[in-house]
């Protein structure tokens, strides 16, 4: 239908908005409202300032957390409640291959009320790829280095570990008759509060367990063997041992904590 010139034009038909989030706009708004004002630049913005410009994020508010340094790790107060309770203690858990030492550790950690790491020497150890001198394939001035780079990294992170609140359990295959392997740097490394614990079952379960396992992590039963029989210096040594041959790794992670409380209460001489 047409309209003649000047004529009023007809009201819109239909629904005056658009589509869903749309606003319908007057053919003759009012008059214009005041100009949009533009924020101040922030402090350091070069260019023009866009109407929108993000407001400056505080300093203070952003950059790196200061952690307390490590430092020699004390010998824990005695827990107020039964087992190792919520006492911040470092231990090193010692046993041939085969003896269960990381999937104890593993559990003891993870079941405690308090944060607890587990650190363990041969996946240290394993952080070296390309040039990883494997002591399985002959004890040399090469492997010794990375076993002793190795262990310095471990006595560093359960250092930090415990300086920030959270404790450390590490777990190596210590020799008592071998100083290079010896308790020695591992409390030059950590400090005077360390608490060893010796996980020694029968041979004839390393054997087993030795069996189970694949690449690297498996020695030969000679191997096995010839460990076995020097781990058998600690007894008499003072240490405290665990002969874990009839536990469960539950039942063995619970002795560890009550042998634990005992040596915090008792530490051992070393």
């Amino acid at each position: 239908m047409q309209h003649a010139v000047g004529a009023p034009l007809p009201p819109p038909q239909g629904p005056t908005s658009g589509p869903v989030g749309w606003t319908y706009q007057a053919q003759h708004p009012g008059p214009p409202g005041p100009p949009p004002t533009t924020p101040p630049a922030p402090q350091g913005w070069s260019g023009p300032v866009p109407q929108h410009a993000p407001a400056p994020v505080s300093r203070e508010t952003t950059g790196q957390i200061q952690l307390p340094p490590g430092g020699p790790v004390p010998l824990p107060a005695p827990p107020a409640e039964p087992g190792t309770g919520s006492a911040t203690l470092a231990v090193l858990l010692i046993g041939p291959a085969g003896a269960g030492k990381t999937t104890v550790a593993k559990l003891w950690a993870s079941r405690r009320r308090v944060p607890t790491a587990h650190v363990s020497l041969d996946d240290v150890r394993e952080w070296v790829c390309s040039g990883f001198a494997d002591p399985q394939a002959g004890w040399n001035d090469h492997s010794e280095a990375q076993y002793r780079l190795a262990r310095r990294t471990c006595g560093f992170a359960a250092r930090n570990f415990l300086a920030n609140g959270i404790s450390c359990i590490l777990d190596d295959a210590v020799f008592p008759d071998r100083p290079v392997v010896g308790l020695g740097g591992w409390k030059r490394h950590v400090g005077p509060g360390l608490l060893p614990v010796v996980l020694l079952p029968g041979l004839e379960i390393v054997l087993e367990r030795n069996a189970a396992r694949s690449g690297n992590r498996r020695l030969s039963d000679e191997e096995v063997a010839r460990i076995h029989g020097r781990m058998a210096g600690w007894y008499g040594s003072g240490l405290p041992i665990i002969d874990n041959s009839t536990y469960d790794v539950e039942t063995t992670a619970r002795v560890l904590d009550e042998i634990l409380a005992r040596s915090i209460a008792s530490p051992p001489a070393w």
